[in-house]
């Protein structure tokens, strides 16, 4: 049986339903490619709109805020690094936006994968969900080894193994996944990510009450470090060229700290309402880049000046509190006891970011079974709805964090966080791609703005525009191995990891498309229907129960919904 005449089939025996409840599921066991409805098969609708938006947030930060931007303002200066952060927050905001907007109209079971293969390309699906996965089994073991050396502030590898706490912090995610469920997963990163929130809004304040003079030595720097030693760093050569080199440095530095933001819309799958919870997570986002992101940067700028002996000493140090930027501001202001609380926020963070991290390692394994791009054993799910065969792969390829117990196989981490770079900006690259296809095909086929859920407000120019400077940024995201520095001529490991992913990428994609013969979607053969039904089915039945669930409400339940759910 074809979908589309399951779907007659189903709609032909609504009549009968409606006797038995408006609740009872008609489309139970329709079989669409990336739309799963088998209770065999099926992931559970158990995240809410507030765990969505908290979910998206903390995607959005981690360590590369608290940690990398150090990095970045010794290399090129306050200036390069507002500038370069606050332009690759908007690129990220136009593929979010993109990925928003075809996620809102049908949030397919098989995520990015599903909507490359519908919209664009079957073999841009089968290589967009295989590089996203194959980043997320790289990243996730990697946050392992940060988190664990994140504790060695505190307890020296030569007291205890670092693999002690590998083993402690994946045993934690591994039951957060399984056990609990969607439900559970939602709410504790729901609050872990609420708790990122305060922490970055208490290091903004603690950075503009230092920057203003609220410090114990009383000095306020304000924008004096931006004229000495200056708002751009020379790197690598001196003049205007090194000035170029250091600010193109940092664009790469940003584009790594916000890898992970596209993360929500793989979410939609187990949203309750994802036609109103992701496109209100996609709004969120702008605002929340230019509070959280723009504004650490610029402050942590106006405290440290790019050349100070002690931030090039914390660029010396491992993931801790020692090589933030921020901890150095607080010791220049004469603030001792801030770097033990920005250690634990750390490590909070790192951990946060491995339990993320994992879950959208299985959904995105889970998403390519469901659109027939690997084996069919990883589209099974429990009775909670957990896709137990892709977790247990996908926690079997997070043990290779224990590779930190030897301290050579940290430098092998080191190239494979430089894939996991690459395996991302490619991720951006195949879903602006797929966002320009399917504005084609509405556009083609008639589909009026005013029937979408949310439409992304860039328009087609300006998804061309980020699509032009992501793939500039991964074609030159290495181009340091070309510049001579440090006596180094040619560093030919930086750069087979740094483009390694590129060949990978291309060679999953022709490989696919010679083996099954597949061909690109026209922008008037779309289709944008199938299984639109079943999706608006889900949406009824959810906002009937939520209607008779706000109508019985009473004290803090009504007192929530109408004065502080609208926050999230």
């Amino acid at each position: 049986m074809s979908d589309s005449d399951g779907i007659r089939a189903r709609r032909a025996a609504k009549g009968n339903d409606a006797e038995k409840g408006s609740l009872q599921n008609p489309y139970e066991n329709v079989h669409i490619r990336g739309l799963e409805t088998s209770p065999e098969t099926s992931l559970h609708k158990g995240l809410k709109a507030r765990h969505i938006t908290m979910i998206a947030i903390g995607g959005a930060l981690g360590t590369g805020l608290i940690v990398g931007t150090g990095k970045a303002l010794a290399q090129a200066g306050p200036g390069s690094l507002f500038i370069s952060y606050t332009f690759v927050g908007g690129l990220v905001f136009m593929v979010m936006a993109g990925l928003g907007e075809m996620a809102a109209w049908l949030p397919l079971s098989s995520g990015f994968t599903g909507y490359a293969t519908r919209y664009c390309h079957p073999s841009l699906g089968f290589a967009l969900g295989w590089t996203y996965w194959l980043k997320y089994i790289i990243v996730t073991p990697n946050q392992l080894t940060a988190a664990s050396l994140v504790i060695q502030f505190w307890v020296p590898r030569e007291k205890v193994n670092p693999g002690v706490f590998v083993a402690i912090f994946l045993v934690i995610i591994f039951l957060i996944n399984y056990v609990g469920g969607i439900r559970f997963f939602g709410e504790f990163e729901f609050w872990l990510s609420s708790f990122k929130v305060l922490v970055v809004i208490g290091i903004i304040l603690f950075s503009l009450i230092m920057a203003c003079g609220g410090g114990p030595s009383g000095d306020a720097p304000g924008f004096r470090y931006w004229t000495n030693p200056g708002a751009f760093a020379p790197l690598y050569q001196t003049g205007s060229l090194g000035k170029f080199i250091g600010f193109w440095s940092v664009m790469v530095n940003a584009t790594f700290a916000y890898l992970g933001t596209e993360l929500v819309g793989v979410t939609a799958a187990e949203a309750q309402n994802p036609r109103r919870s992701i496109p209100k997570a996609i709004k969120l986002t702008f605002f929340r880049i230019l509070f959280f992101y723009c504004l650490s940067v610029l402050l942590v700028g106006m405290l440290v000046p790019y050349n100070s002996p002690d931030l090039a000493f914390a660029n010396k140090k491992d993931t801790s509190a020692s090589a933030s930027p921020f901890v150095v501001a607080a010791q220049l202001a004469g603030v001792n006891v801030l770097p033990h609380i920005i250690n634990a926020c750390i490590c909070v963070f790192v951990f946060s970011a491995a339990n993320s991290d994992l879950y959208i390692a299985s959904r995105t394994l889970y998403g390519l079974a469901s659109d027939r791009s690997a084996p069919a054993i990883f589209r099974r799910t429990d009775r909670r709805g957990v896709p137990y065969p892709a977790l247990f792969v996908c926690t079997g390829f997070a043990c290779l964090a224990f590779m930190v117990v030897s301290d050579d196989s940290k430098k092998i981490f080191g190239y494979f966080v430089n894939l996991t770079t690459i395996f991302g900006l490619l991720s951006w690259i195949s879903l602006l791609v797929t966002y320009i296809a399917f504005l084609k095909g509405r556009r083609a086929q008639n589909v009026a703005d005013s029937s979408m859920p949310y439409v992304a407000p860039q328009g087609l120019i300006g998804t061309y525009v980020a699509l032009f400077f992501c793939i500039l940024i991964a074609l030159t995201k290495n181009f340091n191995v070309f510049v001579h520095h440090d006596g180094i001529t040619f560093d030919y490991k930086e750069f087979i990891t740094g483009y390694l992913g590129i060949p990978i990428y291309i060679m999953l994609i022709f490989g696919h498309m010679v083996i099954t013969g597949s061909r690109g979607v026209k922008p008037h053969q779309v289709d944008f229907f199938t299984g639109k039904e079943i999706v608006d089915h889900e949406e009824n039945v959810f906002l009937e129960r939520q209607a008779e669930k706000k109508a019985a409400s009473t004290g803090w339940a009504k007192f929530y919904n109408r004065y502080i759910s609208w926050l999230f």
